[in-house]
């Protein structure tokens, strides 16, 4: 049968036990070398040379975890019952990388078949990193990988179906039926994505960076818990002494770390830039990067940053979706985690750990709607705030509701 399967299960675990990781990840990565042809694997300049990229052989991986992913092989006959033979109709997102699929298989599981583009090398490289992190990887805020088609020059990738699409989706392609997101779902999304993140980089062993982090790789399930996905861009971070790793600056525009995308240098850090993006994002229901707004305004950074610092207009970040539905304090707490996230000196910028832990202090002070409104504002200002300061934000805040009695 084409293709290949990669199961961590039975005897085979207590092998891999045994051998320890090199040996598993070897015999792993034979295995998804021999299910490509070789005219693609020429075309993508060698499997070796991708694994160097990741730098896989320098950082041997194991699997992470208590539960390891398994992966299924498909074939391109099953994966094409599943969606009904690639119907449009079952068409939920399309990307750089390729398009996505609901599909349905013999079980009746419901899942999100991605096809990847038959362009050579960057297909390929993508099916690979993803196949091979996703196995490796696992955690509740990370999607989870099902199984794969690698058959003739055919790349898919199947994963669990996420009902409520991407975090893009909610914040800018709202249908008219649609509820925008709440203050409190958006702090739930911002921690899980957090913690998603900060189990790539304090957990995983060598930690993970994951290079395309954006709100449009942040899937939601049925209850609106975040998974991070797409990791074909991912890469191993340094270990030991070395403190960056050198490679083709990749990701999405808008998203990119300034100190990456110049350098080429990459790290763990320019990972939490793009979150403070995303955070930004949830905040101001703004695009990173946004034509239609005007002038000198398209870069969501440059718009935001002269209120992310400013105790007396920070409220002017707020989604107007909100219709001023949050508790002050907290929005200016996020602003803050944002602003640090955002940090032009990589080094400033806080270890993903904190940030989850910070976020999740955000989510302890959720917004009651009885008590925290237009004509009942929060007395809280932002942290260490004299009483003059909090008196501005009360101020500012009751002007722009001058209704109230």
């Amino acid at each position: 049968m084409p293709g290949f399967e990669v199961t961590i299960s039975g005897n085979r675990l207590s092998i891999i036990e045994k051998l320890y990781n090199l040996v598993w990840f070897r015999m792993a990565k034979s295995r998804i070398s021999s299910s490509i042809p070789s005219s693609s694997l020429a075309r993508s300049s060698s499997l070796s040379r991708i694994v160097d990229t990741l730098e896989l052989d320098a950082h041997p991986l194991s699997p992470q975890g208590d539960n390891p992913n398994c992966a299924r092989s498909f074939t391109i006959k099953e994966l094409a019952g599943a969606t009904q033979n690639f119907r449009e109709t079952n068409l939920i997102g399309e990307g750089g990388f390729g398009r996505v699929f609901k599909g349905w298989l013999e079980n009746d599981q419901i899942v999100a078949i991605k096809q990847l583009n038959r362009d050579g090398m960057q297909g390929s490289n993508e099916f690979l990193v993803e196949v091979l992190m996703l196995i490796m990887l696992h955690h509740p805020n990370l999607v989870s990988l099902i199984g794969y088609c690698a058959e003739k020059s055919e790349r898919l990738l199947v994963y669990e179906y996420m009902p409520h699409g991407s975090l893009e989706d909610h914040l800018y392609y709202l249908s008219p039926d649609q509820e925008p997101l709440d203050w409190n779902t958006r702090i739930k999304i911002a921690l899980g994505a957090a913690k998603g993140l900060a189990y790539l980089h304090d957990v995983a062993n060598p930690p993970v960076i994951y290079r395309d982090l954006k709100s449009a790789n942040i899937l939601l399930d049925e209850d609106f818990n975040p998974k991070l996905s797409d990791f074909g861009l991912a890469k191993l971070a340094p270990v030991g002494d070395k403190t960056h790793v050198s490679t083709r600056v990749m990701g999405t525009y808008g998203y990119c770390a300034p100190d990456y995308a110049m350098s080429g240098k990459l790290t763990v850090k320019s990972d939490i830039y793009s979150f403070g993006v995303v955070l930004l994002e949830l905040l101001s229901g703004r695009k990173a990067y946004d034509l239609t707004q005007n002038p000198g305004e398209e870069n969501l950074i440059t718009w935001a940053r002269p209120f992310l610092n400013d105790r007396r207009r920070f409220t002017r970040l707020a989604d107007p979706l909100l219709k001023g539905r949050f508790p002050l304090r907290p929005f200016y707490q996020l602003a803050v985690i944002t602003s640090l996230c955002l940090h032009e000196k990589p080094h400033i910028r806080p270890a993903a750990r904190d940030v989850a832990h910070a976020i999740n202090h955000v989510a302890s002070q959720p917004y009651v709607a009885q008590t925290a409104n237009a004509c009942n504002p929060p007395t809280l200002a932002a942290p260490s705030a004299s009483s003059e300061q909090t008196t501005l934000v009360e101020e500012d805040y009751n002007k722009k509701n001058t209704s109230c009695p």
